[in-house]
């Protein structure tokens, strides 16, 4: 699903920019453009961001994976 129609981001651009390493709305902000130019799409990205990275964070206590 398109989460920014002004950037053509989707939600799994997101996913993605936080599996890379992105820690922060701001880190994805910047990969992505997501919510740069209107801003209609900020809280949607936001809580995708919040929610890729708690999962990324658990992966990483489970010893599954590595945070960065």
């Amino acid at each position: 699903m398109y989460v920014c129609l002004c950037k053509g981001v989707s939600d799994h651009a997101i996913v993605a920019s936080v599996e890379q390493g992105a820690r922060s709305w701001r880190d994805v902000q910047r990969e992505t453009g997501c919510g740069t130019q209107c801003g209609k799409c900020a809280c949607m990205g936001k809580q995708m961001v919040r929610e890729a990275v708690s999962e990324q964070l658990s992966l990483a206590r489970e010893g599954l994976a590595y945070a960065v």
